[in-house]
């Protein structure tokens, strides 16, 4: 009965379509505008996306560069390593360090095809060999205990962090070139293979460690004045000799009290 009632008409009432006409060309210039739009939204983002990407690798690579780049070492360039380090007058090749072209820019090559390239393994472990040093001396003179060792690990690396912005802002005040940060960090690590070679000495025989420590010293300063000139050099556009010699002086001497400081053995955050 009124399953029927929506199929019937009054008499005379004409019967409407009430469905719209398609448009033929709605649909399309609906599609083709939104298509424009994601394209171009696609664009614009991938855009800002890339050039995002490419600012932060580029800083990563300036300021970090690959850690992995630190640790290609071998037997030959650690031992050849340490002859410059503690004979550095007998160096008698040059201080530059050796580019390559890799992927349409120059680049350094890796510390076991360089040995003036800066690595991370000698540092570190003359670091850590520092601490076990330190922590030995500490056992003869009746002080070791873990919480001592702590002291002396923070000590070393408040030195190894003091080394690094000395020759940070040593080189930013020179308006010099963008250096790696690990860079620094491996220049003021090699710091502590003279220390442990003079806390070596001392227990051996006690007036060594003074006269080691003091080779050590001068020639860490040799090493960092002849490093940190290349890296001048290299990075800054016009060389004024004087301002310069000054400042690499400054960071030859500096080595001296950082030296006494992180060889004295003690509980105390002085001498």
């Amino acid at each position: 009965m009124y399953g029927n009632l929506g199929n019937q008409h009054g008499p005379g009432i004409p019967q409407h379509a009430y469905n719209a006409q398609p448009n033929p060309f709605g649909n399309g210039f609906y599609g083709a505008g939104s298509g424009l739009i994601k394209s171009g939204l696609g664009a614009y983002g991938e855009k800002i996306l890339g050039s995002s990407s490419e600012y932060v690798q580029s800083n990563i690579n300036r300021y970090f560069a690959d850690p992995q780049y630190y640790f290609q070492v071998n037997d030959d360039y650690v031992r050849n390593k340490l002859k410059v380090l503690l004979f550095p007058f007998l160096h008698r090749g040059h201080w530059t360090r050796i580019t390559e072209p890799v992927g349409g820019r120059l680049s350094y090559k890796p510390p076991i095809y360089d040995i003036n390239a800066p690595d991370l393994y000698i540092p570190f472990m003359s670091f850590f060999t520092y601490v076990v040093l330190a922590g030995f001396v500490l056992g003869l003179q009746g002080k070791f205990s873990p919480e001592a060792v702590n002291w002396v690990f923070m000590k070393g690396l408040v030195g190894w962090f003091l080394q690094v912005m000395l020759l940070k802002i040593s080189l930013m005040s020179l308006s010099s070139g963008e250096t790696a940060l690990l860079d620094f960090v491996a220049y003021a690590g090699y710091a502590f293979t003279g220390i442990s070679l003079a806390i070596v000495g001392g227990i051996v025989w006690r007036y060594s460690y003074y006269v080691l420590l003091a080779w050590t010293c001068i020639c860490m300063g040799v090493f960092l004045v002849q490093t940190m000139r290349r890296v001048l050099l290299a990075g800054t556009r016009s060389y004024d000799s004087t301002r310069h010699h000054y400042f690499l002086l400054f960071i030859g001497l500096a080595q001296f009290p950082l030296f006494l400081w992180l060889g004295n053995v003690s509980l105390n955050w002085l001498f």
